[in-house]
């Protein structure tokens, strides 16, 4: 967007007032483009460690919860049904609501990052993830509610808090990482995903065997020690929250958000001085760059150009897609049962999470996001195709089960080393500052959009025909989801070893 100082570039002799301007404004962006030129070739030091770790523990936190509701539910089945299980409303009421609730925050919170800032709003959404997890831990019965209502309040609320984390977390570290390394850097930072998944995995398998005595009881299992279990497995889930809160609120606000949006240069180059311990002695006074400012009109003016609404398009339908298949997919004694459950998702925690998202990190930044966004989808239609039309007869004998099994764990890692990797990044990357956050919001909040989709949906179609008959015609749904995102890929740009201003040079 030109400037009036842009436009008057041509004024006739006898006009010093415009062509001051724009030799002023001329300097200023230089000064800009050398600032933020120092933040893009800056050497990898503590503070982009510091940066990982601080932003990673939002999708620890997040992914812990997600994983260890799907074992606390059976746990609550046990305690808080007679039938030794959640009903089908209550399962997917305590597991729905969290995704419903980050749909919100990830619209929400990305939108006030743009508008107020990303560091007024870090740490404020930990706050709201840190206090719903412990109220989980502490929920009963009562006269008029029961403790699953209460649960899918706090639920609901708690994913509020991990939707803004999603938005921020992204923007934040990409606006600090340097231009060779930005790819790993959010993918380290995505990762922690994974390590949330398997320590969820963990704590679950640790906390069942330290009550096995107690659950198995003398005569009849003691759903009291079953009580107990849910309670520690969710409530440790606030805990690195906890930790990481002090440095969430005193980390800076990035140099971009700064000049692009605050629209001051003086402030955002003695922060990247700091951020880099740099010592730069030059007086800027207290001028301010001269860059297109966030609105209504100017986001309807911005978007509604084909270039740019085809890449909200591409970030947003192939989160979509890749949510519907990434949540799509989830006794004897009660010991037994609790045990197997807990076990069965630390196996697909180390066989497919974990090694997915690192196998990203070591060929993000040299293969590009695009290619292995491009190579997930084509795996998963794959995997996908083999598993749905092949299913009866792969779970008709013990070799096809253990292929079946396999196959499962396959999916899982190339969902991984793959699109729900690269659809996170891509949108912190591709869209001006002063939109950075709110397209990230759209495009995450379209994936949540899925996992409700998917999760309601299938949980309704699963048991057509009679107990679990139809996930083999589920898993051939889900092929068709992972085709449609390829094409969705195709309206992407690749962004890899590109600075974000070169991104959208037209308007920054």
């Amino acid at each position: 967007m030109a400037s009036e100082n842009e436009k008057d570039s041509g004024s006739s002799v006898g006009e010093p007032t415009s062509k001051g301007a724009n030799a002023t404004s001329y300097v200023l962006d230089e000064r800009r483009r050398a600032a933020l030129a120092e933040v893009d070739n800056a050497k990898f030091s503590s503070f982009h460690v510091k940066v990982c770790f601080v932003a990673g523990v939002g999708f620890f936190t997040d992914a812990y919860d997600i994983f260890g509701i799907s074992i606390a539910a059976t746990m609550l089945g046990f305690v808080y049904n007679k039938t030794g299980a959640l009903s089908a409303n209550q399962s997917l009421g305590v597991k729905v609501a969290t995704p419903v609730g980050t749909l919100v925050g990830q619209l929400l919170f990305g939108w006030l990052a743009d508008v107020v800032g990303r560091k007024k709003m870090y740490g404020f959404e930990l706050m709201i993830i840190i206090f719903t997890t412990f109220a989980q831990a502490l929920s009963a019965n009562g006269p008029s509610v029961s403790i699953i209502g209460t649960l899918v309040v706090w639920r609901f609320l708690m994913g509020v808090g991990i939707g803004g984390d999603y938005p921020l977390s992204a923007v934040i570290s990409s606006e600090f990482a340097t231009t060779r390394t930005r790819g790993r850097l959010m993918t380290a930072v995505f990762a922690f995903q994974g390590w949330g998944q398997l320590v969820a995995s963990i704590i679950a398998c640790i906390v069942v065997a330290a009550y096995k005595d107690s659950i198995i009881g003398d005569t009849s299992p003691n759903f009291t020690a079953v009580d107990k279990t849910w309670r520690i497995l969710i409530g440790m889930g606030c805990v690195p929250g906890v930790i990481a809160l002090y440095f969430r609120l005193t980390i800076p606000e990035t140099p971009r958000f700064t000049m692009d949006i605050e629209r001051n240069i003086q402030q955002a180059s003695r922060d990247i001085e700091g951020m880099l311990a740099i010592n730069n002695e030059t007086d800027l006074g207290n001028q301010k760059v001269d860059v297109p400012v966030a609105s209504w009109a100017d986001f309807k003016a911005h978007f509604g150009q084909w270039k740019n609404m085809k890449v909200l398009i591409g970030t947003s339908y192939s989160w979509f897609a890749l949510d519907i298949a990434f949540y799509g997919l989830g006794s004897t004694k009660v010991y037994n049962t609790l045990l197997n459950v807990s076990i069965g998702n630390l196996i697909l925690s180390i066989a497919g999470y974990v090694p997915g998202y690192w196998a990203t990190f070591y060929l993000i930044d040299s293969w590009g996001r695009k290619p292995i966004q491009l190579m997930g989808f084509t795996v998963l239609t794959a995997l996908f195709i083999v598993m749905g039309f092949g299913y009866d007869k792969l779970i008709s004998n013990s070799a096809g089960q253990k292929a079946f099994v396999f196959l499962y764990c396959l999916s899982n890692f190339f969902e991984n080393f793959g699109p729900n990797t690269t659809t996170f990044i891509v949108p912190g990357e591709v869209f001006p500052t002063r939109y950075r956050s709110t397209a990230h919001g759209i495009s995450a909040a379209s994936g949540k959009l899925g996992a409700v989709i998917s999760q309601v949906g299938f949980a309704q179609l699963s048991n057509i025909g009679g107990k679990n008959a139809f996930l083999g015609h589920i898993l051939e749904i889900l092929a068709f989801f992972m085709l449609t995102g390829i094409f969705s890929t195709l309206l992407i740009p690749e962004t890899k070893g590109k600075s974000l201003e070169e991104l959208s040079p037209d308007d920054e």
